[in-house]
């Protein structure tokens, strides 16, 4: 067994795993558990051979730790891919691919190949919610107002998604009480802090539109019934009472609040996603906006975590996942 010891910074990482052997090792124990199975028969005997190479007996194929993973195909070594995980997940809103390339002296066209494995390798939450959940939709694109006026999209405001991209999300509330502790600086004062015993989740989806018939079956799959459902007023959650204890907010009467009745929680959700788009990427494609919101939410999930368990819990879920470059671009 390998030695789990945290890193909290490029430098601890570096240490951590001095050489492409050590990389090796981790991920062979993270995928395979001391167990070596083959990707093309998991019922097959495996022969260890040289250069960290195995051998199906049943299929006479030879793989590695890469096979059949984000890193197949890939001749960068991994510490520099270690390198670029660490900086995929620590950043808050994300990292451009001219800023990657900078960080390992790679082509941008490289860079931003790597984060797209990356991305790609992401495993979105599959618990089913449950508890108090609020859902939302919003809207990933460009404004008029931000346009020249001879590239103004004509019926674009509110609901219309002629120039921009329907999302849904829905995030589960976390669980919490509220503790009285002595202040840390004034003798004698006391504060009261929420001690979560389970933090908020997030889970976003790409929809073709925001009809009842496009989000309530997503919501019936998601969500358990029981749960309590918090929305605004739009239409198409009509009839999911049957299933939930819904409640909604009128926005369109100017309400936001009522007691704990709100949607904020998954609106200001937005308002990070939106700035992490604008401010670093730019500007998203519809045809890769789902795998931006993989990443978004994976942060989000697992922001309480150390990040040497943020990047354990990433490559536990990379295998199946290989990318190629004709997939990404013309798939």
């Amino acid at each position: 067994m390998i030695s789990v010891k945290p890193y909290k910074s490029v430098k601890q990482l570096l240490d951590r795993f001095p050489t492409e052997q050590s990389c090796i090792d981790h991920l062979e124990l993270l995928r395979w558990h001391g167990n070596v199975t083959s990707p093309f028969d998991a019922e097959s005997r495996v022969y260890k051979c040289a250069g960290n190479k195995y051998r199906c007996v049943n299929t006479k194929k030879y793989f590695t730790v890469r096979t059949d993973s984000i890193f197949e195909g890939s001749k960068i070594d991994f510490r520099t891919w270690f390198v670029a995980i660490y900086l995929f997940i620590i950043n808050k809103r994300g990292i451009s691919s001219y800023q990657l390339a900078d960080e390992l002296g790679v082509t941008q066209k490289t860079a931003w190949f790597i984060l797209a494995r990356l991305r790609f390798g992401i495993d979105p939450e599959d618990d089913d919610f449950d508890g108090d959940i609020e859902s939302d939709e919003t809207f990933v694109g460009g404004k008029n107002k931000n346009r020249h006026s001879d590239k103004k999209v004509k019926n674009s405001q509110g609901r219309s998604f002629v120039d921009k991209t329907p999302v849904l999300g829905l995030l589960k509330r976390g669980e919490y009480k509220i503790v009285r502790r002595p202040h840390k600086v004034i003798d004698g004062d006391f504060v009261y802090e929420k001690v979560y015993s389970q933090y908020p989740k997030v889970k976003t989806f790409v929809v073709p539109d925001t009809k009842a018939k496009t989000i309530q079956p997503l919501v019936l799959k998601h969500i358990e019934k029981g749960s309590r459902l918090l929305t605004d007023e739009w239409l198409a959650y009509q009839g999911l009472n049957k299933y939930y204890t819904h409640q909604f907010v009128d926005h369109g009467k100017g309400q936001y609040v009522d007691g704990d009745i709100t949607t904020n929680r998954i609106e200001n959700y937005w308002s990070h996603l939106k700035r992490s788009i604008i401010g670093v990427y730019y500007k998203v494609s519809r045809k890769h906006l789902q795998l931006y919101l993989n990443e978004r939410s994976f942060r989000f999930n697992n922001r309480m975590s150390i990040i040497s368990e943020k990047i354990d819990l990433f490559l536990q879920g990379i295998t199946g996942k290989r990318l190629t470059y004709q997939t990404l671009v013309y798939g």
